[in-house]
């Protein structure tokens, strides 16, 4: 298939100065302000053209393609939707706009997504800490050249299964406010307590947290065992991710009460303060993994005043998600820790344990739907990836 350099097909952009734009805000987007998962562009920054960072020099247009510089592994990028138009990005952005009678924006857009793209550009990142690629690297890349119409033709096939995958994802989003729903039915707000119930330090209802240990990094090279251990963003986005793990050597020991097992309720101790604290259930056999020191097993005996379920849904409620954030020490915005003495004082309602009990069947049913619901978003995710891999070796 003919090929061309992404440069040859896209306009020169421009960098300006806000000041200059003869408005008193811009809408600014930088590399957080993209969701890497949905390739979209969130919560931009409105902010003043005299407290403009110095980065905020990229002037973008509807249907421009914004490619991060920064950690190009990670693959943040989206396509500008209309509503910011004439705004300004990051210089931490390539910014390609399509010529209009070579190029389809969206064609474009879903050649940066591409597997073959993502590992070309990190190949050519430069830096440990902080790897980066140029405009020149991006813009150097080569893509398949086809006429503008069968461009227009490929881009409407993967459309078509990208809002597929959307649509999935957005069921599952959905059903995830579900039971934050009814659980509020239930018992009412932790925090506010409409229902007047005995409030009490989750220690008290609880038999203790149980941590990991802090295993010993092992090098690329080196031989590792199949057991692996947990990173902090197994447990931070709500359904626990074996695979959010590392590898640890053959020959380093541990002790079986490290074994993280079907039914575990875990909580992070250390996360930057948004996240510390977070929760999740291990809903169903989890490989070979282990705890690392940053993550806590919630103990739980016949004898606890609580049940897991109803102590997952309290504890991400945002009234104590916002005690959870408070409590947590250090200086490092990017890393807070909470101690087992400051977690174990957190007020959880004593709620009715009969009433937790018609909570955890409810939870128990809906997972069955959620489990579903995952699997066909799985489904569309693989249907998409192999669209996008097959459509740019001219088999579409």
């Amino acid at each position: 298939m003919k090929t061309s350099p992404i440069r040859g097909l896209v306009q020169k952009t421009k960098q300006c100065d806000p000041k200059k734009l003869g408005r008193d805000s811009i809408i600014y987007i930088d590399i957080s302000s993209i969701d890497r998962q949905a390739k979209h562009i969130v919560d931009p920054q409105i902010v003043s053209v005299d407290e403009a960072p110095s980065r905020a020099r990229k002037l973008i247009h509807a249907n421009d393609v914004l490619v991060s510089t920064v950690r190009p592994n990670l693959n943040s990028v989206a396509l500008v939707p209309a509503e910011y138009h004439n705004e300004v990005a990051s210089t931490g952005f390539c910014v390609l706009r399509a010529k209009e009678d070579a190029t389809d924006p969206l064609y474009l857009f879903y050649f940066t997504q591409t597997t073959s793209f993502v590992s070309h550009l990190t190949r050519l990142s430069i830096g440990a800490g902080y790897p980066a690629v140029s405009d020149d690297n991006i813009l150097d890349t080569e893509i398949p050249f086809l006429p503008l119409p069968e461009q227009q033709r490929i881009a409407a096939i993967l459309a078509k299964a990208d809002r597929l995958r959307r649509l999935r994802r957005t069921a599952r989003e959905l059903g995830d406010t579900y039971l934050q729903s009814v659980f509020l039915e239930m018992f009412g707000d932790p925090v506010s307590n409409p229902m007047g119930w005995e409030v009490r330090p989750l220690g008290d209802s609880i038999d203790g947290f149980e941590g990991g240990v802090n295993f010993p990094p092992v090098s690329e090279n080196e031989e590792c065992s199949e057991w692996r251990v947990l990173k902090v963003s197994a447990v931070t986005w709500g359904d626990f991710d074996p695979g959010a793990s590392k590898p640890i050597r053959p020959d380093v020991e541990f002790d079986d009460s490290v074994v993280v097992r079907k039914d575990d309720l875990l909580m992070s101790r250390a996360n930057t303060t948004q996240l510390v604290g977070a929760v999740c259930l291990v809903r169903s056999e989890p490989p070979k993994v282990l705890l690392p020191d940053k993550i806590w097993r919630v103990r739980f005996s016949k004898k606890s005043g609580l049940l897991p379920d109803y102590t997952l849904f309290a504890l991400r409620q945002p009234g104590l998600r916002e005690i959870i954030g408070d409590l947590a020490t250090g200086t490092s915005g990017s890393m807070k820790n909470i101690s087992k003495q400051k977690a174990a004082a957190l007020p959880i309602l004593s709620a009715p344990l009969p009433l937790q009990q018609q909570f955890a069947y409810t939870v128990r049913q809906f997972e069955r739907l959620r489990a579903q619901q995952r699997e066909a978003e799985r489904q569309a995710e693989h249907l998409f990836q192999a669209l996008l891999h097959r459509a740019f070796r001219g088999e579409v």
